[in-house]
């Protein structure tokens, strides 16, 4: 079984968890992982004990249909797009399955503090497992950014041209001053880090395969699905990262466990129809989006409260997947 959590708080997460029964960790952060995965992965093995998720190439009538029905002109393209695609790279094993860069904190001319998402929490998170011991900077893995191609793989051209207006932009990331920016830097400084980050949760898959468990430190823009981008996430790297999975992994089914406080409108639109894509969403009903035609595509919510307990949460996730 193979674990890729998106932390989108230090305590909180959207994990894609592609199946596997080799589970392997890699010693500079096994703490950290058994902290705060251990748990989770257990729960999971015991909820799809039995191969209810193979990890085999399907040929069912669903896959076939979904292939039928896919952006960027059709299935063949974007498999095409998938194949030819330099997100995927082999990593040395003296690196952990920890990815991060420098390039995902977002903190040009202060707009970090316009908005309640700290855009500059993922190098935070990397400085404190490494003063605390628990990772030694030689170990992280460095991705390489989402180039044009990779990110048609789910989005329209139309949908990627659109990020060519910074209006469109500073809407998307709910900072208004982005808007009076020239585009040029608001696609330096804004969109590359979030490219850079789509690269890390592509990868992450790749890396849970191939060594049981993976965490890219930034990603996980779950509000934002192939055709429309909202609540400070751009590209929809969840999809993109499944669809990566699909192709290259030999991944027949994928379960997304959403663990943020909001709801996951994002993914859930994305794979409304496709019945591969298993998604359990932990959220609070009564905060951003209130996407009610998305919840209709969540085959598990649970629903919680502002105000739950760490204790209350953690049984109501328990009792999710059991």
């Amino acid at each position: 079984m193979s674990i890729v959590p998106h932390p989108r708080t230090f305590a909180t997460c959207q994990s894609l968890a592609p199946i596997q029964n080799n589970v392997s960790t890699s010693p500079p952060i096994k703490s950290f992982a058994t902290l705060f995965f251990c748990k989770l992965r257990q729960s999971i093995t015991n909820a799809f004990s039995g191969g209810e998720m193979a990890t085999e190439s399907s040929s069912s009538g669903d896959s076939a249909r979904t292939a039928a029905s896919e952006n960027g002109g059709g299935g063949s393209a974007r498999r095409s797009r998938v194949l030819s695609s330099k997100l995927y790279f082999d990593v040395h094993t003296s690196k952990a399955p920890l990815i991060y860069s420098s390039s995902y904190d977002i903190s040009f001319l202060g707009i970090e503090k316009l908005h309640p998402f700290d855009s500059s929490k993922w190098g935070r998170i990397c400085r404190f497992l490494i003063a605390e011991g628990l990772l030694d900077k030689k170990h992280i893995v460095e991705p390489v950014e989402a180039k044009r191609e990779d990110l048609l793989v789910v989005h329209s051209e139309s949908y990627l041209d659109s990020l060519k207006s910074s209006l469109n932009v500073s809407t998307i990331v709910e900072v208004p001053p982005v808007a009076l920016l020239p585009n040029c830097l608001v696609d330096k400084y804004v969109l590359l880090p979030f490219r850079k980050q789509v690269g890390g949760t592509v990868l992450a898959a790749k890396l849970a395969k191939e060594r049981g468990w993976a965490i890219n430190v930034g990603g996980g823009f779950h509000h934002c699905s192939a055709e429309r981008g909202g609540g400070f996430c751009v590209y929809a790297d969840i999809s993109i990262c499944i669809h990566f999975a699909f192709t290259r992994l030999n991944i027949s089914r994928v379960m997304i466990i959403d663990l943020d406080a909001h709801q996951g409108n994002g993914h859930e639109v994305d794979f409304s129809d496709d019945k591969r894509v298993y998604i359990l969403d932990v959220y609070n009903p009564d905060i951003y989006p209130f996407d009610y035609e998305a919840r209709r595509y969540i085959n598990q919510k649970v629903e919680v409260a502002s105000g739950t307990a760490t204790n209350e949460y953690l049984s109501k996730l328990d009792g999710a997947l059991k």
